[in-house]
């Protein structure tokens, strides 16, 4: 599985961790994805999705 939101595209991102002395470690950020069903072109697929994505009403739920 891809790491990646399917609605907006948003992926995991590389960066440094610093502990207290001020020591770098690679560290990876990864999005807050949930498993959902969505309509993606008008059809119900199950799909990953940011919260993001799901707070601000790009998510289509299908109806009943």
């Amino acid at each position: 599985m891809s790491y990646k939101c399917e609605i907006c595209g948003k992926k995991s991102v590389q960066g440094n961790s610093y502990s207290h002395s001020h020591m770098k470690t690679k560290r990876t950020f990864k999005p807050n994805l949930h498993k959902q069903k969505v309509v993606l072109e008008g059809k119900t697929q199950t799909a990953y999705v940011c919260s993001k994505c799901m707070k601000s009403g790009k998510v289509v739920k299908p109806t009943k």
